[in-house]
């Protein structure tokens, strides 16, 4: 995963480092996530330069939060954006999923082992906000929803079980697992982590969807709360 540079002004840039320069020399694969963020805010503001605050959003909460989230409001909120910036993004976000919605249906994704879970989650080591992950899959173990359930640190008092097993059943879901990063590195599980784990394992065997995993992830490496 590329490193995302931080405090840089595009006038600091030279002309073919510029994001929309490089667009058009070079095609928009040839671009950072970073990159392409910035090119659909256009401008920062008094607090943050463009590529500042692009950079951010991905360090800080990482592509799928951004991608997930339909919600202008909340989207502002959750990553200190304006309005305009918010509708930008989810207006440019929601044309990318209706236009290649097929293609991502068509990518099976199947999980067999806690390496399978890390190797897809992988990028959550690099995130520096704590977050909550939720794959759910059928009874094939193949993943049929991926889903952010919270950004911020994981509490028990505040993490309820309805937040993660809501979308089980919307989605039909046979198992779970679940997921969050530590970006202190440490990958030994908090009480919390072990508290809300205890809570999922008594709900998944009420509503018979089997939580398979919890898997802390951090500096690169992976340990599960569950499968010792």
């Amino acid at each position: 995963m590329k490193k995302e540079k931080y405090n840089i002004k595009i006038k600091d840039l030279k002309k073919e480092e510029r994001p929309r320069e490089k667009l058009i020399k070079y095609g928009s694969s040839n671009l950072r996530i970073s990159e392409l963020i910035a090119i659909i805010l256009v401008t920062g503001n008094k607090k943050e330069e463009i590529m500042t605050m692009a950079s951010r959003l991905i360090k800080d909460y990482g592509e799928k939060s951004l991608l997930v989230e339909k919600e202008v409001k909340i989207l502002a909120d959750k990553f200190n954006l304006s309005i305009n910036k918010s509708c930008q993004l989810i207006a440019s976000l929601e044309l990318g999923r209706r236009l290649f919605q097929n293609n991502y249906d068509n990518n099976k994704i199947f999980f067999r082992s806690a390496f399978d879970v890390f190797t897809y989650l992988s990028n959550m080591t690099y995130l520096k906000k704590e977050q909550l992950r939720g794959l759910y899959l059928n009874s094939q173990f193949q993943l049929i929803h991926d889903e952010v359930i919270s950004i911020g640190t994981l509490n028990s008092s505040l993490i309820h079980p309805r937040e993660i097993f809501k979308p089980a059943i919307f989605h039909s879901a046979a198992a779970i697992i679940v997921a969050h990063n530590h970006p202190s590195g440490n990958l030994k599980p908090s009480l919390n982590d072990i508290e809300i784990t205890k809570k999922l394992i008594s709900v998944s065997k009420l509503l018979e969807i089997e939580l398979l995993d919890h898997l802390i992830i951090a500096n690169n490496k992976y340990n599960s709360i569950i499968n010792k």
